[in-house]
């Protein structure tokens, strides 16, 4: 199974080596939880976290 790292900007998972959602190659494989945003612009969780892109992300990055 391929293991997913989380970014350290954005919080999104992926498995490859740059952010799909920033484009930034700063990951990590520390990372706890998951949080699917399907639609931003009615997600409560989305707003307060700043999210504006339908992804999953991790809860915490360290």
């Amino acid at each position: 199974m391929v293991k997913e790292v989380a970014c350290k900007k954005c919080k999104a998972l992926t498995t490859g080596k740059m952010c799909p959602v920033c484009k930034s190659t700063e990951l990590t494989k520390d990372w706890f939880g998951i949080m699917l945003i399907l639609e931003p612009k009615k997600s409560k969780v989305a707003t307060t976290l700043e999210i504006t892109v339908p992804h999953k992300y991790a809860l915490k990055v360290t």
